[in-house]
């Protein structure tokens, strides 16, 4: 089974620099294969470059997929930082 959420950033600058590192390496730790898509661009959630290219700026509407044993902890864990990262 898959879980699945969308969320829109609503922080400064997105997922870039810093605030994208700090995603990447939360997603790392989960067994769970994360993937991130934004518009028809898609990305391994534990590649920084991968995650830099999705060019997912502020309002941009991203969505998590993970697939795994913590794959539901994992999507609520990365919701919750990508809604308190500056």
């Amino acid at each position: 089974m898959t879980t699945t959420a969308e969320i829109t950033l609503t922080n400064e600058v997105g997922l870039h620099a810093r605030p994208a590192a700090t995603f990447v390496r939360r997603a790392a730790a989960f067994q769970s294969t994360i993937r991130v898509r934004r518009d028809d661009r898609e990305a391994d959630a534990s590649s920084l470059l991968q995650v830099l290219k999705l060019e997912a700026g502020h309002g941009a509407t991203i969505v998590i997929e993970a697939d795994g044993e913590d794959e539901e902890d994992a999507v609520v864990e990365l919701l919750e930082l990508l809604r308190t990262l500056t």
